[in-house]
């Protein structure tokens, strides 16, 4: 475990151990579960009064600062909705190990400018303009793609 990942356990009775990735597990659980609450609408108080703790232990599990337990994560995936499973989602099948260096682009659903597009798809009350920027950004996507693939191009010929 490198200088940074030693102090970050220092003292919290709980330390993954060395190169097994569990910190990188406890992050992307905790990823997960903030997406989940912030698609729901829920602050991190609102979640923890539901199961029974404090805005900063939730804060701490979506951080991956604490590991969340099995009881506690069926719980929170009974409050939010959600099979177990779904914290586990998109889980590379290798977790990096503490000493390697992570990806720095954060995944699509990881975004915050993606939560802050779904809330706002979401608080768009009628189902019919809902469905209609839906059908505008599939259309815009498909155009896109279009001009930048080799198929898009008119033959040379």
């Amino acid at each position: 475990m490198d200088v940074a990942s030693e102090a970050r356990y220092k003292g919290r009775g709980r330390r993954p151990k060395a190169g097994t990735g569990l910190d990188t597990v406890d992050t992307h659980v905790g990823g997960r579960l903030r997406l989940r609450r912030t698609l729901l609408g829920l602050s991190q108080t609102e979640l923890g009064r539901r199961v029974g703790l404090t805005f900063q232990q939730i804060q701490k599990y979506e951080h991956g600062t604490n590991g969340i337990a099995a009881s506690r994560l069926w719980q929170l995936a009974g409050v939010l909705d959600v099979p177990v499973s779904f914290f586990f989602d998109d889980m590379p099948d290798t977790a990096p190990r503490a000493s390697e260096p992570s990806d720095p682009e954060t995944p699509p659903m990881g975004r915050r400018e993606t939560l802050e597009l779904v809330k706002c798809y979401y608080r768009i009350k009628d189902p019919r303009v809902r469905r209609g920027i839906f059908d505008l950004v599939k259309a815009t996507v498909g155009s896109l793609e279009n001009l930048t693939s080799p198929r898009g191009h008119p033959d040379q010929s």
